[in-house]
């Protein structure tokens, strides 16, 4: 699957919610979303633009793989290729086992998702080691004409959207 997103910083969530809901949105989920990057001790993963996450969500446990394909549009485009798994834990330890290892950058979060037609919107506010970070918004669209006209329909031009991913939005910040 092609994931394509932008993120916009610095939202104020509960005026989100109000145009999202306005727009007839309808929420898909709301919860805690926690999750750990993998890699090869020489960063191969990392290298070849390379990402491989564990994460929960609410009680949905999901192995991520997402190789970035482009660094010029506008927007972040991926190819995804996400799997339900049975146990966090257990699927840890079968990543660890292969020579994996857990880097740096697990970002803990709340989030609201959003679904409007094929445009999903992610309103996350970092907790724990990333609360410093502002309440942010994800747009993800199968293109970026839909994520470019929601952001306009939210408030927001096309200066404000991001093709970052979260290692980006850590480090804007501040920290790594």
């Amino acid at each position: 699957m092609k994931e394509i997103e932008i993120k916009i910083l610095n939202i104020n969530k509960r005026e989100i919610v109000k145009k999202l809901q306005k727009l007839g949105a309808k929420k898909s989920f709301e919860g805690k979303i926690k999750g750990e990057f993998f890699d090869y001790p020489d960063n191969k993963l990392e290298n070849n633009k390379e990402l491989l996450r564990l994460r929960t969500a609410g009680e949905k446990v999901i192995l991520t793989f997402k190789k970035k394909e482009n660094d010029k549009g506008k927007a972040k485009c991926c190819e995804e290729k996400e799997i339900e798994v049975e146990n966090y834990d257990k699927t840890k330890e079968i990543l660890l086992s292969i020579g994996l290892i857990v880097k740096k950058g697990t970002m803990t979060k709340h989030r609201v998702s959003y679904s409007l037609g094929k445009t999903h919107f992610e309103v996350e506010t970092p907790i724990e080691e990333y609360s410093f970070i502002p309440p942010f918004m994800e747009i993800e669209s199968d293109n970026e004409k839909n994520i470019y006209k929601y952001a306009k329909l939210l408030g927001y031009s096309n200066k404000d959207c991001l093709n970052w991913t979260g290692k980006d939005v850590i480090n804007y910040y501040g920290k790594k």
